[in-house]
């Protein structure tokens, strides 16, 4: 009897020490591979975080059979998505912790004479163009790039959820974490992809990938070493929406505490989950507008109507044909409607105070924002 149990407590201690000897000796891929098999529909930010490994190690697991390295030199990232203008119809995605867009369309190009090919550009004009890549720039596909964030650039071709072939561009940080995705939507571009993929073939074929430690964010100075008065002085005399950043650097705050800060009336606080409503609204009443995601590597702007709106699992999306929008709001801890050089717009921030959307009314230039808009932003919830 003492023998049975004994050999019924080692049975035990070793099918407990299975999984943690499996942890501790199997490959990065292996693991990958019984992670997908326990939870099928697990996206590869989670797996990754679960693995205790960055996304581009996760995806790099692949290479040899359906992912290929492509060059990781200073300004390869900006080439390849220049070249990339040439792939005609794809599905453009960009993520952060709580938010990811995606929008299928043909990107625009930028004319040879804006671009100032003709060889007399300057230093400001060069430095400028680092973050262009000859296109992008309003239409469908619509984005602002930081190129020096980018760091690590994927070809994958692997069969789809849907059992087709998907054929994409992956990219991301140093830290490994996903910036961008370009999936192919037009099959005659196939032979286009293939040689952008073989132009930009990394010569060194492995995962060993140089990942560094993200920098974590700098604490914000305390509200009592800012200069309230002046902070809202220029927050006042703004002109143009795009000054904000720069106000917000000049006076070394973050972006909530100086939405927290603003003027008397300039930003009201709402409530997280008034996203939805915004959306519902939006979408029944027909108002368009504009929704910005952005993870510091780059900003990526749909412009127009909402149609499909639906709530599942923590998550609330947008579901139309070419354009999707997913938001974690049941992360979200805070959303405010802010008034800047006369323009509303609506911030929703996430539980790490990180900015995980913005909402803009679309409005024709040299008009003022539709009524339709800022009716939608003063009815959303008190926070």
């Amino acid at each position: 009897m003492t023998r049975r149990r004994n050999l019924l407590a080692l049975a035990g201690a070793l099918a407990f020490a299975a999984p943690h000897a499996f942890a501790q000796t199997a490959t990065l891929a292996e693991r990958w591979a019984a992670l997908r098999k326990e939870q099928p529909t697990v996206q590869s930010r989670d797996a990754a975080r679960t693995l205790q490994v960055s996304e581009a190690e996760l995806l790099a697991t692949g290479i040899g059979s359906t992912v290929t390295r492509l060059a990781d030199t200073a300004h390869a990232p900006r080439e390849i998505m220049r070249r990339a203008l040439d792939l005609g119809r794809v599905m453009a995605l960009t993520r952060n912790d709580n938010a990811v867009i995606e929008v299928t369309g043909t990107a625009t190009r930028i004319d040879g004479a804006k671009q100032g090919d003709d060889g007399a550009r300057d230093a400001e004009r060069e430095a400028r163009e680092l973050n262009i890549a000859g296109g992008y720039l309003g239409g469908p596909i619509d984005l602002r790039f930081q190129f020096p964030q980018w760091r690590h650039a994927f070809a994958v071709v692997q069969p789809g959820r849907d059992g087709a072939v998907s054929r994409s561009l992956q990219f991301f940080d140093a830290a490994g974490v996903a910036v961008h995705k370009v999936y192919l939507k037009n099959d005659a571009a196939i032979p286009v992809f293939d040689k952008l993929v073989a132009e930009f073939r990394h010569p060194r074929q492995d995962g060993r990938l140089a990942i560094v430690p993200a920098v974590p964010q700098p604490a914000p100075k305390p509200d009592s070493a800012v200069d309230i008065k002046e902070f809202q002085l220029a927050w006042k005399e703004m002109t143009d929406v795009h000054q904000f950043n720069r106000i917000v650097r000049e006076f070394g705050m973050s972006r909530e505490q100086a939405l927290r800060l603003a003027p008397s009336g300039a930003a009201r606080k709402v409530a997280p989950q008034a996203v939805r409503q915004l959306l519902e609204q939006a979408a029944a009443q027909g108002v368009a507008l504009m929704a910005f995601v952005g993870n510091g590597a780059v900003t990526q702007i749909y412009s127009g109507k909402v149609g499909k709106v639906a709530a599942s699992g923590g998550w609330f999306n947008v579901l139309d044909p070419d354009f999707n929008l997913h938001l974690r709001d049941s992360s979200f801890r805070a959303g405010y409607v802010l008034q800047r050089a006369g323009v509303t717009s609506v911030e929703f921030f996430d539980d790490q105070g990180e900015l995980a959307v913005t909402f803009f009314g679309v409005r024709e230039r040299g008009k003022p924002q539709p009524q339709a808009w800022t009716d939608l932003t003063t009815a959303l919830p008190q926070g």
